[in-house]
């Protein structure tokens, strides 16, 4: 293949404000925060329930991908991103034209003003094009439900100064709050299920745990739009507090429980990320050290102490406590954030000028970031509330009984592993020790036959 053209000056592929260097990155951050999904949340969510249903939690990842993705490029994207129709809710609309996608990506709503209608930020313009805007933002929606129009899409809470980096709030707090009220409006597992939920495959888990961790250096790294100083910044505090928050995790396990756990260590690295992805590209570097010994210990007494005197929280049945790992530790991360911004990181990226944490004089922020949080818990208990009643109208929320009782098999006809024959199902007529074929195959001449009693 001859590419001697692919490197002259003015070609119509490469425009004069795409930077390639940006470009690749975003494309490279987009496929590193696709495989947290695909297959990062299918492994890890396939493997860490029980084995009846195994298929169904990975099958429910996998196809949640597929049909996000397609809602996004219809209507969601623009919906969150696009121009203005409500404070917090952009005009949806299609995002698959040609002359759309191939122009310089823009944010229409991210000018910000000073008071007197002056211009204090430029609309945010990064040096690719849309299309690698509208792939990249949808490998967040891919794997969380998120609420970005009052913070990401240049919303009322963006102009307002409040700080969330890379979605600790917008993603973290509000997947956590969406699920758990779910959660609630679903209703509990089987009495059976919930007494005894031990992952079908731990090391597998922990195959889908590095895949997301790894992926959260695209997460936050690709959160400025471009190869910068502050994507640098971003990535190495975010592998600081991963990597505090799970040492700290399993020491509390072991003080409290006398041995470390795998799954406490994966629930530990899980906060460490949610928890510094709201600030990770505007605190300093030993602050990321703090913010991970407090989401290794702040929302693992959450889930190992207040979770037992909390009458709400052992009502809702938050199977792979969704709210502590990423309500509580995306909340305590954006409130940290409001303490540790660090000014001269702050004025690298943020649009509103001036802006630092109350450990640098800007004591307003801890409340702005407060009044969000807040306002963002409530939006999503609402809106998820308002969803579920509309569902709940065309199909059930729940299984059937039966199906519960049961699990992959009843519900897909399909079971996780095939250990008899070859995918064959057990049948102790046919594979259990009693079977004629099998004692046939002992009984030797000269052996001695042996009996198998049933109790």
């Amino acid at each position: 293949m001859n590419n001697s053209g692919a490197y002259q000056e003015h070609l119509p592929a490469v425009p004069e404000w795409l930077n390639k260097g940006d470009n690749a990155w975003q494309m490279t951050a987009a496929t590193l925060v696709g495989l947290q999904s695909m297959p990062g949340l299918v492994i890890l969510y396939a493997s860490i329930v029980k084995k009846k249903w195994a298929v169904n939690s990975a099958f429910m990842a996998l196809y949640a991908f597929a049909a996000v993705l397609i809602c996004w490029v219809l209507l969601c994207y623009r919906l969150a991103f696009g121009d203005k129709l409500l404070p917090f809710w952009g005009k949806g609309a299609v995002s698959l034209g040609q002359n759309y996608l191939t122009r310089r990506a823009a944010i229409p709503e991210s000018t910000h003003h000073y008071s007197n209608g002056t211009i204090e930020s430029p609309m945010n313009q990064p040096f690719f094009p849309m299309a690698s805007l509208v792939y990249f933002q949808f490998t967040f929606a891919g794997h969380h439900h998120h609420f970005t129009g009052g913070l990401w899409g240049g919303g009322f809470l963006y102009h307002w100064g409040v700080i969330d980096y890379s979605g600790g709030y917008v993603i973290h707090l509000a997947s956590g709050i969406s699920g758990f009220t779910a959660a609630y409006w679903v209703g509990p597992r089987m009495k059976t299920d919930r007494e005894r939920y031990v992952p079908n495959n731990i090391l597998l888990m922990l195959a889908g745990a590095g895949l997301l961790w790894m992926g959260w250096s695209g997460f936050n790294g690709g959160a400025p739009y471009a190869a910068n100083i502050v994507s640098s910044v971003a990535i190495l505090n975010t592998n600081i507090s991963a990597a505090t928050s799970l040492l700290v995790w399993t020491t509390l396990d072991v003080v409290y429980f006398g041995k470390p756990s795998v799954i406490g260590a994966v629930q530990g690295m899980i906060t460490g990320l949610a928890c510094i992805t709201p600030g990770a590209g505007v605190v300093q570097s030993w602050a990321a050290i703090v913010y991970g010994m407090l989401s290794g210990s702040i929302p693992w007494y959450s889930m190992m102490i207040l979770h037992k005197k909390s009458t709400l929280l052992q009502k809702v049945d938050d199977t792979l406590a969704v709210f502590y790992t990423h309500a509580v530790a995306g909340i305590l991360g954006g409130l940290l954030t409001g303490l540790f911004a660090e000014p001269d990181l702050c004025e690298l990226i943020l649009p509103v000028k001036n802006t630092k944490g109350a450990f640098y004089g800007g004591g307003s922020q801890f409340v702005k970031q407060l009044v969000a949080a807040l306002f963002i818990i409530g939006w999503n208990i609402l809106s998820t509330t308002i969803i579920l009643l509309l569902i709940r109208i065309l199909i059930p929320l729940r299984m059937p009984q039966e199906q519960l009782m049961i699990g992959d098999d009843a519900v897909h006809g399909e079971e996780a592993y095939a250990l008899w024959g070859d995918g064959e199902k057990y049948d102790a007529t046919q594979h259990g020790w009693h079977n004629s074929a099998h004692v046939e195959m002992l009984a030797q001449p000269g052996d001695a036959r042996g009996v198998t009693i049933n109790l």
